[in-house]
């Protein structure tokens, strides 16, 4: 009986520890899954459309100073899509045309002075950069190729005190930021612009994303 009693009391103490090391355990893993969100959520580069005005005029000082590039994808595929053609069926759709005609007025309205546009010498990047400024863009290979080379093919193309407007494609944003710190970003949308610094000391700075339907909105800043 006494064994009894014995036994039943130290089970008893050894479940108490137990329990307080399944509850700290499991905070343990609460707190990395919280702080694993957070860095998740983080994954792409900061949103410029909805940003403070600060940083907003941050980055149109650095466009008045030439020292931008914007990385911007083609608009809306023709073969991807039930919206009627541009053109050929390897460019892009009326939809895209339309898209790409406020993307551009909105770069406009920064001032084209003293910037530079290339495009990839794909059907659907040049019609975008013409729909974009009314005039064919000077085709690059490299923005078509991109891959592990990207990030030094624009700081090289990059003049300075110019600004450089890039239309590439979705694979090629992606090959940039992943060698820029941002291996997990979400897939750049049609029309969105990447804007990066590159300052006169040749340092480079992934300011943040510019999705097409955000230009309205940066008009009335």
């Amino acid at each position: 009986m006494i064994e009894s009693l014995q036994l039943k009391k130290s089970a008893k103490q050894w479940r108490f520890p137990r329990l307080r090391l399944l509850l700290t355990a499991f905070g343990l893993v609460l707190v990395t899954a919280l702080v694993s969100g957070f860095v998740w959520s983080q994954r792409s580069p900061k949103d410029l459309g909805n940003a403070a005005s600060t940083v907003t005029a941050e980055w149109m000082k650095a466009w008045q100073a030439g020292e931008v590039v914007a990385l911007v994808r083609h608009t809306e595929r023709c073969d991807r899509s039930t919206n009627l053609c541009l053109g050929p069926a390897d460019g892009i759709t009326q939809v895209g045309r339309d898209a790409a005609v406020a993307v551009g007025q909105g770069f406009v309205r920064l001032g084209m002075k003293q910037a530079e546009v290339f495009s990839s010498p794909l059907t659907r990047t040049a019609q975008t950069a013409h729909s974009m400024f009314g005039q064919d863009a000077i085709t690059q290979d490299w923005l078509e190729v991109c891959g592990p080379t990207m990030r030094n093919d624009v700081v090289a193309h990059k003049t300075a005190r110019h600004n450089l407007v890039l239309i590439t494609h979705s694979g090629c944003i992606s090959d940039f930021e992943k060698q820029t710190g941002y291996p997990h970003a979400v897939t750049a949308q049609y029309g969105s612009a990447l804007l990066v610094r590159i300052d006169p000391r040749g340092e480079l700075k992934v300011l943040g994303i510019l999705n097409e339907n955000a230009w309205s909105k940066i008009a009335q800043q």
